[in-house]
């Protein structure tokens, strides 16, 4: 199929997206529709912010309301689904995990359900690298063992795990995208990072950075890497955004379900990030230490071949690229 006939076909397919109000949710909308899709938003806006739904309606609602999933099937002729309706803060997972498995396995059950008895299958669904756990090995390919740490992760990998039974039971096709640490904003300034209360390293630096809160606190100088912080793997959610419709557009075009690792597929240490956002700026970050976080491992780094090998997708946006977007639309909110 050539691309102007994907294209093409693109443009008259509506796609379900649950979550899209949210900060992900919300560039792969945006991303949908640069591809031609029609992204239809259904969101309980609890976490996502109205304004951010710019592509296409948005319908406030429950994933969990299967009358209401089954109407906007029919009402707009969804042809696949994204799913990004999640919480995803670690440390509220610890304090009420029952929150984290009614909302991240039980509602994505329902919601997946709701869809195949809808007639349809295609569905992408957003995951996390805290399905591994404490890595073995770095970079982590999909293979690794999948060992949660935190209520967070391990409701992710059991939605995973059921969505795998779904698949023949009720005719899904299902790809599962396990994200590592997404960071920047849309760079044309329409979308970004808003999280209150806001957990997330990049934001928290450009803030300090721009005079809106107090020093950055680095937690830990005592890793085992090169500078003692912790490794991670900063991929741009733009990049990120775009990795999505690949695999939707997969699905749809008849190809197989699998799970795939989205990194940037190499590690940057919080002061390298730090130093970044320094030559960025032009100007010296605040910052000072405290201790390790517990349950925070050295190193999470993505291992990227497989979809690189399946679906040709490769990040393209550079580390002081998502500073800068990021901190041009914090430096925008005023």
């Amino acid at each position: 199929m050539s691309s102007s006939q994907s294209m093409s076909q693109s443009m008259s397919k509506a796609i379900l997206v649950a979550g899209g109000a949210g900060y992900i949710g919300s560039h792969a909308c945006k991303a949908l529709a640069a591809a031609g899709y029609r992204p239809v938003t259904l969101d309980n806006l609890v976490m996502g912010h109205a304004d951010a739904v710019k592509w296409g309606p948005l319908h406030e609602g429950d994933i969990r309301d299967e009358a209401l999933v089954t109407e906007l099937v029919a009402r707009y002729d969804i042809k696949g689904a994204i799913h990004f309706a999640a919480h995803s803060l670690i440390g509220e997972s610890n304090r009420d995990p029952a929150k984290y498995y009614d909302n991240n396995l039980t509602a994505g059950v329902i919601f997946a359900k709701a869809l195949a008895d809808a007639g349809v299958a295609p569905l992408v669904v957003s995951s996390t690298a805290s399905v591994y756990g404490a890595p073995e090995v770095s970079p982590i390919p999909e293979s690794h063992p999948t060992r949660p740490i935190n209520p967070y992760g391990s409701t992710k990998l059991a939605l995973e795990d059921a969505l795998r039974w779904m698949e023949p039971a009720y005719g899904l096709d299902v790809t599962v995208l396990r994200y590592f640490n997404a960071a920047g904003a849309d760079p044309d300034g329409e979308i970004g990072e808003r999280h209150e209360p806001e957990t997330h390293l990049v934001p928290l630096l450009c803030r300090a950075m721009l005079g809106r809160a107090g020093p950055l606190t680095v937690f830990g100088d005592d890793y085992p890497t090169p500078d003692g912080t912790a490794v991670r793997d900063y991929v741009h959610v733009t990049d990120l955004a775009d990795a999505h419709v690949l695999a939707l557009r997969h699905l749809i075009e008849g190809g197989r379900g699998d799970t795939y690792n989205v990194g940037a597929g190499q590690g940057a240490s919080v002061l390298q990030l730090i130093k970044a956002a320094e030559a960025v700026a032009g100007k010296p970050a605040p910052y000072g230490y405290g201790p390790r976080r517990e349950g925070d491992p050295p190193a999470l780094v993505a291992d990227i071949s497989r979809i690189a090998a399946d679906l040709g997708w490769r990040p393209t946006r550079s580390l002081e690229t998502m500073i800068a977007d990021a901190m041009r639309f914090e430096a925008a909110r005023g």
